[in-house]
């Protein structure tokens, strides 16, 4: 689903995640959104990741050098052509394995090469503080999976020194679990340029970042947030990743209570599904609770249950016409009162059919009281009052 914000006094679209995942194909089109070199139709509400991927492909091909040398060209094609054979796998995720040196250091891979091509910086912030030597030398210029490589091998060394340095690289690991140093938090701040629009990859997932006024901020992208207008933001100011909600233009925002985000998202996003699930509760109310018939019964006991069932909703649709068709009889009566309130009529049964017991009592009482019944009629149109 699509969320149009207003930033930088321009309506633009941002593109929420619906699925929990790495999905790099969001974060590079958000980036691409807000610097305004793709745009959408106007009030476009829905779009599929093909979509994106035509959108993102068509970029590639018109952001083509004009102007540029022929080996600069030769090398422009080499990296285009690499990466649209990766392309497919940013709706997946990248293989994208970090180094502990360096906010911008990634081993080299060709899943690297589509943020080349499209002049988007990827940053990541799991930093080895190098003011603890003992940690700096167990991870030294190892990537994540050489180091991991590497805590495997000192484990099964006999050699004691190894044995140290590869626990002191696990506990590194295992206390950085967010991905996210306080060292590194600082670097990230310190290289990131003021209003920059990059991607920040942690965790294996990839979130559209920019700075603003020395402060980092994380795009909000979960489809959670679709009817929270003035969430667009959340800070980066700490390793455990609570950060503060702001809108377009940085000013926080706290976002609605949960049930009332989840009601409103469900009321915009998901009405047809919402309808069909009361629809299905609906029947399932209605049905035969399968759990409580025992195991073994035989197909004429069944036969019977099923019956009772559809006996006992014959029963209560033809009690549910008979009380309408009583309402519509009864209306002639009720309005026959109001219009001649302070004439008597007899008490008549109407809901239901009377007996042939009944029905004869009631035929000779009528012939009693037929007599004297229009004796009263006669007086009674002297002072009839008609409202």
């Amino acid at each position: 689903h699509i969320k149009w914000v207003r930033w930088k006094e321009e309506n633009t679209p941002v593109i929420t995640q619906n699925e929990n995942g790495p999905c790099p194909l969001l974060a590079i089109m958000n980036v691409l959104l807000l610097a305004w070199k793709i745009k959408l139709p106007p009030m476009m509400e829905i779009i599929t990741a093909e979509q994106l991927m035509e959108y993102l492909g068509d970029y590639i091909l018109d952001a083509k050098p004009k102007e540029i040398s022929e080996i600069q060209r030769l090398n422009y094609e080499q990296n285009m052509s690499d990466a649209m054979a990766i392309l497919h796998k940013l709706q997946t995720g990248l293989d994208v394995n970090v180094k502990f040196t360096g906010v911008r250091v990634f081993e080299y891979t060709p899943e690297c090469i589509v943020f080349d091509l499209l002049d988007i910086p990827l940053y990541h912030g799991w930093l080895v503080d190098p003011q603890v030597a003992d940690i700096v030398k167990a991870v030294g210029n190892c990537s994540y999976n050489q180091l991991v490589e590497k805590i495997i091998s000192c484990k099964q060394s006999e050699n004691s020194e190894l044995v140290s340095e590869g626990f002191v690289a696990e506990q590194f690991l295992n206390n950085t679990a967010t991905q996210l140093t306080y060292h590194g938090l600082c670097e990230l701040t310190s290289a990131v340029q003021e209003g920059e629009l990059c991607v920040f990859f942690r965790n294996n997932h990839f979130s559209t970042m920019t700075k603003y006024k020395g402060q980092l901020y994380l795009l909000v992208t979960d489809q959670g947030f679709l009817t929270e207008e003035k969430v667009v933001w959340e800070s980066l100011h700490n390793v455990d990743g609570d950060g503060n909600f702001c809108d377009s233009e940085f000013h926080l925002r706290p976002p609605s209570d949960p049930e009332t985000v989840y009601r409103g998202q469900q009321d915009q996003i998901d009405q047809d599904y919402l309808m069909a699930l009361s629809l299905q509760q609906e029947q399932q109310n209605q049905e035969i609770n399968w759990e409580q018939i025992p195991e073994g019964i035989s197909d004429l006991e069944l036969a019977k249950k099923l019956q009772e069932e559809e006996d006992r909703r014959a029963s209560q649709y033809y009690q549910e016409q008979e009380q309408a068709a009583a309402q519509v009889q009864l209306r002639p009566y009720l309005q026959w009162c109001w219009v001649y309130p302070h004439v008597s009529f007899p008490t008549q049964q109407v809901q239901g059919a009377a007996s042939p017991a009944s029905a004869r009592q009631s035929a000779s009482n009528e012939r009693k009281r037929k007599e004297p019944r229009e004796k009263e009629r006669e007086k009674e149109k002297n002072s009839c009052v008609l409202l």
